[in-house]
C-alpha cells in the first residue's frame, strides 16, 4: 500500500477504513444556511459529492456505463416546439387577437410549458446528449433558442459546465445568488415571491456579473447566438406582429418563474436539509420536462440523456432513493416561499483550496478500492 494512502487498517485482520468519510452517499456533516439566523451561505470542507458517488456507483453498478449516449429524439422534440410556438405566435399576431386573459393564460399554460421544456433541450445540447457530433449539438441549441426571444443556449452551455466542474465553488460557481439575493430577500415571504418572478433575469445577471469579474470576454459561440437571435426577432416580429413577439417573451417570462417547472431551478441546490446540496425530484411533470427533476443522477452521470435517468435511478436505488428528495414541484415553490427558514442563502459553499483537497482523496481511494478486494477474499 502507497505510504499516503491514509486508510487505517492493521494488516487485512480489520476491515479498511474510507478515506472520505461521506462514503457511500457523500452526504456531507455540515449544517444548512437560516435566513435571520446565519447571514452567509453554508460552508463545507470537501469537495462536491457528484465525482467521487460516481466513481462509488460504477464500483457496484458497472452496467451504469451503459446508459451512456445520446439521444436523437430530442431533436424531433425540438421541432415540434419551434413550430407550435411560432405557430401560436402568428396566430395571435395575425390571425386572430384574443382577449387579454386568454392570451395570458395561452402563454402561462401553455407557452411557459414548452419553455421551459425547450430549456430541458438547451441543457442536453450543452451536455452533447442529442447528437454525437459537438457542433451538431451547437446547432441544436441554437434551433432551440429560436422562440426564446434573448440569446440564451451558447452562455448557458459555458456556464453549466463550469456550474458541475466548481459546484459550490466561491467566485467559480455561476449558480450561486450573489451577496445582494442573500442579504436583501433573506427568509421574507413577499420578497422571495418577487424575487421567483424575477429570476429570468437574475439568471442572466449572475453569468454577466461572474464574467466581469473573470474579465471572460465572450466565446464566438456567444456572439454568434446574440446576432442569430436579434435576426431570429426581427423575422418573428415582421411575420408574427410585435403581439406575437411579446407572446414569446411572456412565454419565456412565465416559464423561467413562479410556474410549476420552474420550480427546479429551487429543487436542485437549494438546501432544504443539513449535509445535502442536490436534490431530485420524482414526480409525474418529469414526463413532459423530460425528467430534468433527475437531478442527482445527471450531476453523477453527465453522459446519460434525459430519457435513461430513471433507468439509472432504477439500477443504483440503493444511492438515490437514500437521498431526500421532492415529490411536487407545486411543494418546492410553496415551501420555499412560506418557510423563513429557507431563502436565497439556503446553499452551501466552498473554497477552491478545500475542493482542490477533496479531490486529492481520489487517488487514496483507489488504494482503498484495492485493499478492500483484498480483504474481502480473506473473508
Amino acid at each position: 500500500m502507497p505510504p499516503n494512502a491514509e486508510i487505517q487498517t492493521d494488516s487485512l485482520k480489520a476491515a479498511p477504513k474510507h478515506p472520505d468519510p461521506r462514503h457511500p452517499l457523500y452526504v456531507g456533516t455540515w449544517k444548512r444556511s437560516i435566513p435571520y439566523i446565519h447571514d452567509d451561505f453554508a460552508r463545507d470542507d470537501m469537495d462536491e459529492p457528484h465525482l467521487k458517488r460516481k466513481h462509488t456507483i460504477l464500483r457496484q453498478h458497472p452496467d451504469v456505463e451503459k446508459l451512456y449516449g445520446t439521444d436523437i429524439r430530442t431533436f424531433y422534440v425540438t421541432l415540434a416546439i419551434t413550430i407550435t410556438q411560432l405557430g401560436i405566435a402568428y396566430y395571435f399576431g395575425q390571425v386572430y387577437q384574443p382577449p387579454v386573459y386568454i392570451y395570458l393564460l395561452t402563454a402561462y399554460f401553455v407557452g411557459a410549458t414548452m419553455t421551459g421544456m425547450i430549456g430541458v433541450i438547451i441543457h442536453e445540447a450543452c451536455h452533447c446528449l442529442i447528437f454525437e457530433t459537438k457542433w451538431l449539438n451547437r446547432y441544436a441549441g441554437l434551433l432551440a433558442n429560436v422562440t426564446l426571444p434573448v440569446p440564451i443556449a451558447q452562455s448557458f452551455r459555458r456556464y453549466h459546465i463550469e456550474h458541475h466542474t466548481w459546484q459550490g465553488v466561491e467566485g467559480r460557481d455561476p449558480d450561486l445568488p450573489l451577496d445582494w439575493e442573500k442579504s436583501l430577500i433573506r427568509g421574507n415571504a413577499f420578497s422571495k415571491l418577487l424575487w421567483i418572478l424575477i429570476y429570468p433575469v437574475m439568471y442572466v445577471v449572475r453569468g454577466a456579473v461572474m464574467q466581469n469579474d473573470r474579465n471572460l470576454t465572450p466565446s464566438k459561440w456567444e456572439l454568434i447566438n446574440v446576432a442569430f437571435t436579434v435576426v431570429m426577432d426581427v423575422l418573428i416580429q415582421r411575420y408574427c406582429g410585435w403581439y406575437g413577439l411579446l407572446y414569446l417573451f411572456l412565454s419565456l417570462w412565465f416559464g423561467y418563474s413562479l410556474h410549476p417547472g420552474a420550480a427546479h431551478f429551487i429543487q436542485e441546490h437549494y438546501t432544504f436539509d443539513d449535509g445535502q446540496e442536490t436534490y431530485s425530484y420524482y414526480g409525474i411533470l418529469n414526463i413532459p420536462f423530460m425528467n430534468i427533476g433527475y437531478h442527482n443522477e445527471h450531476h453523477d452521470f453527465q453522459k446519460i440523456p434525459w430519457s435513461n435517468l430513471p433507468a439509472l435511478r432504477s439500477m443504483a436505488g440503493d444511492y438515490y432513493n437514500k437521498l431526500a428528495y421532492h415529490t411536487s414541484w407545486l411543494m418546492v415553490h410553496w415551501k420555499f416561499i412560506t418557510q423563513p427558514t429557507i431563502g436565497p442563502q439556503s446553499r452551501v459553499i466552498r473554497t477552491y483550496g478545500d475542493h482542490k483537497k477533496g479531490r486529492s482523496l481520489l487517488g487514496k481511494m483507489r488504494d482503498f478500492d484495492i485493499l478492500n478486494k483484498k480483504y474481502s477474499k480473506l473473508q
